[in-house]
């Protein structure tokens, strides 16, 4: 555990501030802490209003900064290296490790990549993230005009994505096309959680069988993703029967679990990001770049 310097949450009120006091604002739009925490912090002096400490009762409107400074606080232990895949003058791309946040949140804020990157390439920004427990590649642009291309490219599909999973059973079938929809659906304990929900958005993905494995009841798979939900891969592999191994969130049918063995968060699950091909935003060449796969995600083809 490492204690961080602290944080400062902005935020620009809108038309859902208007009629609320302080505190009932924050308790209602920032629901992961109680009343009684929103009011400690409050006494503490850690909330300000244009600048201006606030107790709790002062009225809002819109247009108003309201800020909470975070004291410092430990960050959980994670492993705080990245490897460098490809680095040019647009782009970088990088292989993160399982168990690295790609960004703030979950109470992370130093223990990031984007946090380990940014130390070395101030410019940097991520064009898309990970999921903690996923390893694998993550592309950051390097400026402006590398950053516009992509995100148009990742929003008209033009860049293929290809992972690494190890799913449980034995997985009959070669190929599998999978277009189950995703969308939230309610949680008794998360609230609301994407997962299979036939009044979700279109998804796409094709998963074929690299190897099996008789002995551990798994399946070795190769997925390529041609949409880009929220867990998909994860989601997609429950809704055809074989669930991720080690997946805490998702069980068969791309449900979330009503009892979690711990947090969505959570590490556990075999999945990597093994490939990404696409026009350079720049130079119009076509790249391909690879991030080997860890041990237990290597096959024999």
């Amino acid at each position: 555990m490492a204690l961080n310097n602290g944080y400062t949450y902005r935020e620009e009120l809108g038309r859902r501030a208007q009629g609320l006091t302080v505190l009932a604002y924050l308790t209602r739009h920032y629901p992961h802490s109680a009343e009684e925490d929103w009011r400690a912090r409050l006494e503490r002096g850690e909330v300000r209003l244009d600048g201006r400490l606030v107790h709790g009762p002062e009225g809002l409107r819109p247009g108003q900064i309201l800020e909470w400074r975070r004291p410092p606080w430990e960050e959980e232990d994670v492993p705080l290296r990245y490897d460098l895949v490809h680095r040019d003058a647009a782009l970088l791309a990088v292989a993160k490790p399982s168990g690295l946040p790609t960004l703030p949140g979950g109470g992370f804020l130093r223990h990031t990549l984007l946090a380990l990157v940014q130390a070395e390439f101030p410019a940097a920004r991520p064009l898309h993230r990970l999921g903690r427990g996923t390893s694998g590649l993550v592309l950051f642009a390097r400026c402006p005009q590398a950053a516009s291309v992509l995100a148009r490219a990742w929003r008209e599909h033009a860049v293929q994505k290809q992972y690494r999973a190890l799913a449980s059973g034995i997985v009959v079938k070669e190929e599998y096309v999978i277009t189950t929809p995703i969308g939230p659906v309610p949680h008794p304990r998360l609230g609301t959680v994407f997962a299979a929900n036939a009044a979700g958005k279109p998804s796409r993905s094709v998963a074929r069988v690299l190897e099996r494995r008789p002995a551990t009841g798994e399946t070795l798979l190769r997925v390529d993703i041609h949409t880009g939900r929220p867990h998909q891969i994860r989601i997609h592999l429950a809704s055809v029967g074989h669930p991720l191994v080690g997946d805490p969130l998702y069980g068969p049918g791309g449900l979330p679990r009503p009892e979690l063995p711990g947090l969505p968060g959570d590490g556990g699950y075999r999945l990597h990001a093994e490939r990404l091909t696409f026009t350079h935003p720049l130079t119009g060449e076509r790249l391909s770049l690879e991030a080997p796969p860890p041990p237990e995600l290597r096959g024999t083809r």
